[in-house]
């Protein structure tokens, strides 16, 4: 399975970062090679709205099968859950400490947004 973590680094010992749409960049983990590739996410960074639900679609692209992030708001999770992709939540800790703990099954997927969409009043 391809698992997208959210993240500002280039590799396994980079922190994760709590923004999904936000993110600067997305490490992409294929649990059955054992290999990733980073890919940037700086195109959706500055938008005004629509950032987590461009990446999550980028996401759909690279058909991943989870993402972990910090933070999702409800427009990402709701393309995301769409797409069929688990959204599992995990903070304070490197790209690699999450992925063990998916291994491990000590996340759980999140069934509905953690965070609040912009423009809510």
């Amino acid at each position: 399975m391809k698992i997208a973590i959210t993240t500002s680094g280039i590799n396994l010992d980079a922190p994760i970062d709590s923004r999904f749409g936000r993110a600067p960049k997305m490490l992409i983990y294929d649990s059955d090679l054992g290999t990733y590739h980073v890919q940037s996410n700086e195109q959706n960074m500055k938008t005004a709205q629509g950032a987590g639900i461009q990446t999550a679609l980028h996401l759909c692209d690279e058909k991943v099968g989870c993402v972990i992030t910090g933070n999702c708001g409800p427009k990402a999770f709701e393309t995301l859950k769409a797409a069929h992709i688990a959204v599992c939540t995990c903070t304070a800790c490197t790209v690699n400490d999450a992925i063990e703990k998916f291994k491990h099954g000590e996340l759980v997927s999140i069934d509905e947004a953690n965070a609040a969409g912009h423009w809510v009043w």
